[in-house]
């Protein structure tokens, strides 16, 4: 269980339609140069979440789990790109330098599940949305954002999402 402060957003989602409608909220407010970090178990809502994370950015493209590709790409109308990869497979942190990350989201925005498994490599300036199953129809998510750029748009989605000041 995440210990929350007064950065930290958290949101419960009774259905995989509500999990999509909040990450598209915040797919809105995303822009090239952004790092999203997933982190969570099997069935935590993870690739539902980017599903919709992808929609509200702005893509059309048909969200699924790079689980075995590692690397999916979704683009906008207007060129930029959207990174989803999986880092489920990577063995290590050498594996995940090989990748060229900071590449990925200097020129687009990279969204990574199971970001745990190599936050070594990853800079520190992200959001970090920890994902938990709480039950069949229920998850948990958990937004930490590090850095300002991180900080400013959560505080836009909390007021865009949940209203107040």
């Amino acid at each position: 269980m995440a210990i929350l402060t007064e950065k930290t957003t958290e949101f419960i989602s009774n259905s995989t339609e509500q999990t999509r409608r909040i990450a598209m909220r915040l797919g809105a407010l995303i822009t090239p140069g952004m790092l999203i970090c997933l982190s969570g178990d099997l069935g935590s809502g993870k690739t539902t979440f980017v599903q919709g994370l992808s929609i509200g950015w702005g893509s059309s493209d048909a969200v699924s789990s790079p689980t075995f590709i590692l690397i999916n790409q979704y683009q906008k109308l207007d060129g930029h790109v959207l990174y989803h990869l999986d880092a489920y497979r990577i063995a290590n942190s050498f594996e995940a330098e090989e990748l060229d990350l900071v590449d990925m989201y200097e020129h687009g925005i990279l969204v990574i599940e199971w970001a745990e498994r190599i936050k070594e490599v990853l800079p520190k300036d992200a959001l970090w949305v920890e994902c938990e199953y709480v039950s069949e129809d229920k998850r948990r998510f958990v937004f930490k954002p590090d850095g300002e750029r991180y900080e400013t748009m959560m505080d836009v989605f909390r007021k865009r999402s949940f209203g107040g000041h």
